[in-house]
């Protein structure tokens, strides 16, 4: 009979007769094709904001940059480290620049319908700052005819988001509204916005009714 540690070994080593012990690449093999049944059964691709499909039938992933062959390639892929990284990443940074009140503090907000008067006036003014050499952009907006007490609102909004034109990661956009004006939106490098102290500042001139944003990327 054998004995405990040669039991012990037989346990972890292959036994007599088999195909030997699951090697590590086999194992992430295995892993994969297990993400990739699962993602297949609970997910809906048609509902997946960072899928794409190219002309040449491929599947791409704008978040991560990178291309399969397959929808099942690419589900296995969303349930992978480095998408599931991006992702958390990319909430991180919308929860970050664009904050949400606790749900104590949040008001009911009543969709209203509005006849929209067409685009504001506007002018965007490039600078250079002489003392840190970063490079600058003055918005300024004008609503002769907003609504009585509203005040222009602006947010970013990445490449992704937007459905105008083919998604560029080296840009994103920033947006402007006020009622009853169309919003309008302008495109913008992707380069992380400066805002500290006196680099990102906005006004609102409620007797000239306009409305400035001045940003600086950093270096």
């Amino acid at each position: 009979p054998l004995s405990r540690a040669a039991m012990a070994d037989r346990d972890f080593g292959s036994k007599p007769g088999s195909g030997g012990v699951m090697n590590q690449e086999q194992s992430k093999v295995d892993r994969k094709e297990r993400l990739r049944q699962l993602a297949m059964q609970t997910m809906d691709v048609s509902k997946d904001p960072y899928l794409l499909r190219n002309h040449l039938g491929s599947y791409e992933c704008k978040l991560c940059l990178t291309l399969h062959n397959n929808e099942g390639n690419y589900l296995a892929h969303t349930q992978g480290k480095r998408h599931q990284e991006n992702v958390a990443r990319r909430l991180a940074r919308e929860a970050r620049d664009n904050p949400i009140l606790p749900m104590a503090n949040r008001r009911k907000v009543t969709i209203r319908k509005t006849v929209k008067i067409g685009r504001p006036g506007y002018r965007v003014t490039k600078q250079i700052a002489p003392e840190t050499r970063q490079k600058s952009l003055l918005f300024e907006i004008e609503y002769p005819e907003i609504e009585q007490g509203l005040q222009p609102r602006h947010r970013f909004m990445s490449a992704y988001e937007q459905r105008v034109e083919a998604p560029n990661k080296d840009f994103q956009y920033i947006l402007f509204a006020a009622e009853p004006y169309e919003t309008i939106a302008f495109k913008i490098p992707n380069v992380e916005i400066d805002k500290s102290e006196g680099k990102f500042t906005t006004d609102w001139d409620a007797d000239s009714r306009s409305f400035r944003l001045q940003l600086f990327f950093k270096s």
